[in-house]
């Protein structure tokens, strides 16, 4: 999934809109099309980094889509500020996500040491209390995962709404942009299965310790 986004983005970042407008503009324009004036839009460095920062209230562009005006840019600045939309608006799943920041970054931070932790002592001691708590925050990472879905997919659908409402795109560069925005979904997709999928095999660990004794 990551090679096909990575294709995608190659290709599509070769091929201009036709209208001239960089990503920068595009940000700006969806921005005040919907009555927000009080977010910024910014360039970053790194490729692939684009995103928005609620706390902050900016519009984080990586350098090749905020100078340029390749379909892919335009399709990347537009779902970015689909995310600035969805905070003004206070999209419901947007709202849960920023909340459970603090307590996933928490997990995150050591959830691996306890899992691990938990295994080891689970194999020597038999206990499984240690590996429970680990399972615990692992679950509250792939809650996260899960909950970004809706948020970035109706970014997504947020942003290619606008471009054909703007005029910024005809039926060649819709197509492309609702290609490229998919291939960036199904990275989140991927990405939330496989924490599902790592949860449950922690979770078999457990119930097979207990059934073990």
């Amino acid at each position: 999934v990551q090679m096909n986004l990575q294709s995608k983005f190659k290709k599509y970042s070769k091929i201009p809109t036709g209208n001239g407008m960089t990503g920068a503009d595009v940000a700006l324009k969806m921005l005040h099309d919907n009555g927000i004036y009080d977010v910024k839009v910014v360039s970053t460095p790194g490729h692939l980094t684009d995103h928005y920062n609620p706390a902050d209230r900016t519009v984080n562009l990586s350098e090749i889509v905020y100078g340029s005006n390749s379909i892919m840019a335009v399709a990347v600045a537009a779902h970015e500020c689909g995310h600035a939309v969805q905070h003004a608006y206070a999209y419901g799943p947007l709202t849960l996500r920023s909340k459970l920041v603090p307590v996933v970054s928490f997990a995150s931070q050591w959830m691996q040491w306890l899992l691990l932790g938990g295994m080891l002592m689970l194999s020597y001691t038999g206990s499984g209390t240690v590996l429970l708590i680990g399972v615990i925050l692992f679950s509250m990472t792939t809650l996260f995962s899960f909950i970004t879905l809706p948020v970035e997919i109706d970014a997504s659908r947020r942003a290619i709404k606008w471009l054909d409402s703007a005029g910024l795109t005809d039926a060649r560069t819709h197509s492309a942009s609702v290609d490229a925005l998919r291939a960036a979904a199904y990275t989140y997709v991927v990405a939330a299965l496989g924490s599902l999928a790592t949860l449950l095999y922690y979770v078999m660990l457990l119930v097979g310790s207990r059934r073990n004794d």
